[in-house]
């Protein structure tokens, strides 16, 4: 497949452009030449020097990504930022990056993946930002209980065998549950607008601890890499779909 199809088929999917107001990163190709063709195509969450050297030694044609390069331009390319780029050019590797379109991703999203992991129904979209949102939220099949929903997140992610952390400050009940991954603490009183039991993300600020105890809304902490494993994968299988061979690069940060 050509770069341009593929490049056109994952930005029409992931809405990339209704994201460019709102988001930091530089989503779509970030870097890549204006003709070449797509045989292998690796996914990681991370853009960083190991990912590209690890999809440059498997020969991969692209590697998409959740965090890129370009967050709000490069000035210069020095240092790091040099040596990343002399990496995928040597490998002849492209890069393309989704970051919000794909935590917004109602069907392949990183928050949608986590509700399937808790097999969540009736979801509807959570985490408003502008326009558009980030997140889902929704209802447990059976109630879950603070343990029981920790103990579910760290038998199906891959948190690099660091314990998913809970402050249990809500009920002992878990019905509603609200999902933003990565850093999503800054949506808690959306959780307690829409009257949500629990908020379900990666890492938290400190203030978190406080505003949940006082909002009686439990928060789950199951690292920020591994919340994001998810969307990536679910790119993963949409392309497989499409006819290309993929490589999934597994590094977890414990983060």
């Amino acid at each position: 497949m050509e770069l341009t199809e593929l490049v056109d088929r994952l930005d029409e999917e992931l809405r990339t452009d209704d994201y460019a107001d709102l988001d930091a990163s530089a989503n779509g190709l970030q870097v890549g030449p204006d003709e070449k063709t797509v045989e292998h195509v690796a996914f990681a969450v991370d853009g960083v020097a190991e990912t590209f050297e690890r999809a440059g030694d498997i020969g991969a044609d692209l590697l998409v990504t959740h965090h890129g390069i370009s967050w709000g331009g490069l000035e210069r390319v020095t240092g790091r930022t040099y040596d990343r780029l002399e990496t995928l050019f040597e490998n002849d590797l492209g890069l393309y990056v989704s970051h919000l379109p794909l935590d917004g991703h109602q069907e392949l999203g990183n928050a949608a993946g986590l509700a399937n992991v808790l097999e969540l129904e009736n979801r509807v979209p959570f985490g408003e930002l502008g326009p558009e949102h980030i997140g889902q939220r929704g209802t447990a099949v059976e109630p879950y209980t603070p343990n029981s929903l920790r103990e579910r997140l760290e038998s199906e992610l891959e948190t690099g065998g660091e314990d998913v952390r809970v402050l249990d400050a809500g009920p002992e009940e878990i019905t509603e549950v609200a999902i933003v991954t990565g850093s999503g603490t800054d949506w808690l009183e959306e959780v307690v607008a829409v009257g949500a039991d629990a908020l379900v993300t990666g890492e938290g600020k400190a203030k978190v601890y406080h505003e949940a105890k006082e909002a009686g809304i439990t928060v789950v902490l199951a690292g920020h890499y591994a919340t994001e494993t998810v969307g990536v994968r679910s790119l993963q299988g949409l392309v497989e779909e499409w006819g290309l061979e993929t490589t999934y690069l597994e590094v977890p940060t414990g983060l």
